[in-house]
């Protein structure tokens, strides 16, 4: 759970996550672009490949090779668990008489 922690930490790391989720399946060049343009983050290819590097490590994306190109796609199942994991116990304790 330390590596999803460690991975929000950084804003341009949650930016691509928010790209993702907006349009799933993106390759490198083009969440590069849209870093780029919509959000004025000029990183280059090899920052943003690290990025997706801790985001993977965490388990926050999945990738998908097709031929030469790579897909990133979202994945939120360590979200679920992070928010499972305290938002279920504070509920469960508000709902006690």
């Amino acid at each position: 759970m330390g590596d999803v922690f460690k991975a929000l930490a950084d804003p341009t790391r949650r930016t691509i996550l928010d790209e993702l989720v907006e349009r799933d399946g993106q390759t490198l060049f083009e969440i590069c672009g849209r870093l780029t343009t919509r959000h004025g983050i000029s990183s280059s290819r090899q920052a943003t490949s690290q990025h997706l590097d801790v985001l993977e490590a965490a388990g926050l994306i999945e990738t998908r090779r097709e031929g030469r190109y790579k897909f990133h796609h979202v994945n939120t199942a360590p979200l679920a668990q992070i928010a499972e994991r305290w938002l279920t116990s504070t509920e469960g304790e508000r709902e006690a008489p």
